[in-house]
């Protein structure tokens, strides 16, 4: 059930519930205290002349008995007593229900900022996950989402025969490569914000890591699960590792890494920010699969406070004058 419409049927119920009591308390059995210290269980009574004629709850009927009988001020006593042990059961019950309803609706609200919390005024992450650039063009914050690029090795195969050639113990060395000479993305400020949907299923097809859901949100893993490191232009392309393979077989990864802050924004995102301010230059968030190795897939973006603004982009927009909305976000595709 969709949470506004948990939140209706409860205040509906909340509204049925308080009729229900209020129309209790007013048809409460009420007493006429007689002087002799007996009562006669009434819902209703009326003074006519020196009798006093009730409707008995007892036999469900109009009787009378005289005035004199009655002591009036125990009477009202005992009656204006029930009423106000009536009024508060009525408040309990409703201030039960409405916390109840309000807890909940608060629990909701929780849920849904940890699925898109606010990273800039008026400026959410989008639920459906990714990874984010926040950046700032002419003073404006947005939005752009940071797909992966498959790094490709090239492997050099003539270059390491002619080393094991010459020397047959020595390593070889291939080089992860991603296929253009600049990103798609540019951040406009040195010390750009990526934002990374760390609740990702395991089986993602584009080539995530096998890290746990609960390790990746954990402090330590969390701080070592994402780097960013520096692209190298070669040609066409820009260079993002390399993989050096001793003779015996071992494997180790090289990079020209940059000191990296990460930090847990919720329990489904991420923050990944440099610890110093960038160079202008190529560069690419990469996460690490346990040790000094990183996986292939990678999250390219450059630093150039020169570019031309990022399309397309997701940016905060105001409600109109007068209205109680909250700003939205607009994709300028």
């Amino acid at each position: 059930m969709r949470p506004r419409l948990q939140v209706g049927l409860k205040l509906a119920i909340l509204a049925v519930l308080l009729c229900a009591f209020s129309a209790l308390a007013q048809q409460l059995t009420k007493r006429l205290i007689l002087k002799d210290g007996n009562y006669q269980p009434a819902t209703k009574w009326e003074i006519k002349g020196d009798r006093v004629r009730y409707y008995s709850a007892e036999r469900s009927e109009w009787e009378e008995l005289p005035a004199s009988m009655v002591d009036w001020a125990a009477t009202e006593k005992f009656n204006n007593d029930l009423a106000n042990r009536a009024a508060t059961a009525v408040g309990g019950i409703s201030t039960r229900v409405s916390a109840g309803v309000s807890d909940e609706d608060a629990a909701e609200r929780k849920i849904e900022e940890s699925k898109s919390p606010t990273v800039a005024p008026g400026l959410k992450l989008p639920d459906s996950g990714g990874v984010y650039l926040l950046d700032f063009y002419q003073q404006k914050p947005e939005l752009i989402e940071v797909t992966q690029n498959s790094g490709e090795l090239n492997k050099n195969v003539a270059h390491n025969i002619l080393i094991a050639t010459i020397d047959p113990i020595a390593s070889s060395k291939q080089s992860i490569e991603i296929k253009g000479p600049r990103a798609q993305v540019q951040a406009h400020q040195t010390l750009p914000a990526l934002y990374v949907q760390i609740g990702q299923s395991d089986d993602d097809s584009s080539g995530a890591s096998n890290h746990k859901n609960d390790q990746s949100k954990s402090s330590p893993a969390l701080a070592q699960r994402f780097r960013i490191v520096r692209a190298e232009k070669k040609k066409d392309s820009r260079v993002v590792g390399n993989l050096k393979i001793a003779f015996y077989g071992k494997v180790s990864q090289q990079g020209n890494w940059i000191p990296t802050k990460v930090e847990a924004v919720t329990a489904d995102w991420a923050k990944v920010t440099p610890e110093k301010p960038l160079v202008q230059g190529e560069y690419a968030l990469v996460e690490m699969l346990g040790g000094n190795q990183m996986n292939l897939y990678v999250w390219d973006f450059g630093v150039d406070p020169t570019a031309p603004e990022n399309p397309p982009t997701w940016t905060p927009v105001q409600p109109k004058a007068g209205s109680n909305k909250n700003p939205e976000l607009e994709s300028t595709h």
